[in-house]
């Protein structure tokens, strides 16, 4: 009560803090005022003026003090320019769509300007100006000379902002660049050496990787330094999507994958999971009709456990009731005390799906399907005993027992691959969606972005998981692919280096093979992390 009270009274900590905000806007507004009387050179020659004021303080510390200092100005500047603009009327191109500018910047955008400048972030609603916000931060800290960034993320908004914000740099005198996933290493590097540049969380993550795991000499670099740094979509960027890894990985000159030889026995299997799946859904119904809501319960896991995405499940979660009960039972069968009957429940299907960890898994009534006259087919073999056995035979010289012990590790590999294949491609079948996760476009497997909905030409799933998509439509647009038994790392690359480094993300891989996303192996640090290390002075994010 007493706590109500007093916000009632001082307001929250927000209120508080945006009004000490509050005097500096009227600064701003007021040098606005003293500007108008200034031509568009005059006004343009304060940047430079203020460029050459900051080229001589090498500190960044007391670099950031005299930022501070000519916040006011600056902003006011921007803002000014934005007005001239508009009572220009100027034509101008944006995403090779005609545009006129319209936009002055509100005291509410100012506040915005002020609070990403300070390194904290601004939460704004849809509507209220975000892109022309970062103008304001983006401009003050390009005075320095040390580059600005604003990270966006997908490749439109980078160029759309990027061309319709750089009306306004332009005209102040600043340069502005833009990354884009299909540029070449030259052009990278001078759109990095530009005032401001705009890209996604990716291209700024994998050039930083290439620059620091790749590049041996300051020449092959294209990035400049990381200076300031504004995040767009903050939660997105730093929590949705860094969940699993960026990978860069060398190439592979020859293709052991067997998709198009299992294909036909792992169609034939998805079809009879699907069948028996069907049925545990149809018992599941007339069990909820009877009034058995327990046994309901566990015939609606089982079909989650064999086949997460089947339309009769998925409409029977849409009622409360059996929802909890299939909660329930999926809570009671992953206690310590009832593994083994998990166990067994899986056991009663051809394999497992597991949607969390987007992984597949054969069982001995699956295995036994595909291979039945092999039942060691899909087991590894425990290579460290058998090398040991044939290092302990005193009969075998060192030549054959280099000999056996190549044959074995042969005889591993064939059987890790083998395993590979098939849950690449269980998961192809049962996990990823046309026209969901992905669409086909000119007989090619075209990836659609989850976070965005957009179509990313150009990126491949790793771990020979695009591959299996592409094999089960019939496309043969797959190269070579090479797995490190160890890590399941996919390398499909023309460019002749072995190294693989990681940068939190999700499994894609360039079309040139260079980079990809992928989520398994050894992580090397979260976005953020990655970005705390990259962006020495992250000063902002929307």
């Amino acid at each position: 009560m007493v706590s109500w009270i007093l916000k009632k009274i001082l307001g929250s900590k927000n209120q508080r803090e945006l009004k000490r905000l509050t005097p500096i806007v009227g600064r701003i507004n007021e040098f606005d005022e003293q500007f108008k009387s200034l031509s568009d050179d005059e006004l343009r020659a304060k940047t430079a003026a203020w460029k050459e004021e900051l080229s001589k303080i090498p500190d960044p510390q007391e670099q950031w003090k005299k930022l501070d200092e000519i916040l006011p100005e600056a902003f006011a500047a921007v803002k000014n320019a934005a007005r001239r603009l508009k009572e220009q009327q100027q034509m101008f191109t944006v995403c090779d769509q005609p545009m006129v500018w319209d936009m002055v910047h509100f005291d509410v955008q100012l506040l915005g300007g002020i609070v990403l400048h300070r390194g904290r972030i601004a939460e704004m609603a849809t509507g209220e100006g975000k892109t022309l916000v970062a103008t304001l931060p983006l401009y003050l800290n390009a005075l320095s000379g040390r580059g600005a960034h604003l990270v966006t993320v997908n490749d439109y908004l980078a160029r759309r902002d990027a061309e319709w914000m750089g009306q306004l740099y332009n005209f102040l005198g600043l340069t502005v660049g833009c990354i884009q996933h299909d540029q070449e290493p030259d052009e990278r590097r001078e759109q990095y050496a530009m005032d401001i540049t705009y890209g996604t969380n990716s291209e700024f993550g994998f050039d930083y990787l290439r620059d620091n795991g790749m590049a041996t000499t300051r020449e092959q670099q294209v990035q400049r330094g990381y200076h300031y740094a504004i995040v767009d979509e903050v939660d997105s960027i730093l929590i949705d999507e860094a969940r699993t890894p960026l990978i860069i990985s060398g190439p592979a000159t020859i293709s052991t994958h067997q998709y198009d030889k299992w294909k036909p026995l792992i169609e034939q299997l998805v079809r009879k999971q699907n069948m028996l799946c069907n049925r545990l859904a149809s018992d599941a119904i007339e069990k909820f009709q009877q009034g058995d809501v327990e046994a309901g319960g566990l015939l609606m896991f089982k079909v989650k456990l064999g086949q997460p995405r089947n339309k009769q499940l998925l409409r029977m979660m849409e009622d409360p009731d059996k929802r909890r009960a299939v909660d329930k039972a999926e809570l009671s069968f992953y206690q310590d005390t009832r593994k083994e009957e998990l166990f067994l429940l899986k056991e009663e299907l051809f394999f497992t799906i597991d949607e969390k960890s987007n992984e597949a898994d054969l069982s001995e009534q699956g295995r036994s399907f595909l291979n039945p006259d092999d039942p060691n087919s899909f087991v590894l073999p425990d290579l460290i005993s058998e090398f040991t056995e044939i290092d302990l035979d005193q009969g075998l010289s060192d030549e054959e027992k280099d000999k056996r012990k190549a044959e074995r590790q042969q005889h591993c590999d064939t059987q890790a691959e083998r395993i590979h294949n098939i849950s690449q491609l269980l998961r192809a079948y049962c996990l990823f969606e046309k026209d969901v996760q992905y669409v086909i476009e000119d007989n090619k497997v075209v990836i659609v972005d989850e976070f965005t909905g957009r179509k990313m030409p150009g990126r491949r799933w790793s771990d020979g998981l695009h591959q299996a998509v592409e094999a089960r439509h019939g496309r043969n647009g797959s190269r070579g692919v090479s797995r490190h038994l160890q890590t399941r790392r996919e390398h499909d690359s023309d460019e002749p280096t072995g190294a693989t480094h990681r940068f939190q993300r999700s499994h894609l891989q360039d079309a040139s093979g260079k980079v990809q996303r992928g989520d398994q192996g050894d992580q090397r640090g979260s976005c953020e992390d990655s970005a705390r290390a990259g962006w020495k002075r992250q000063r902002g994010s929307v």
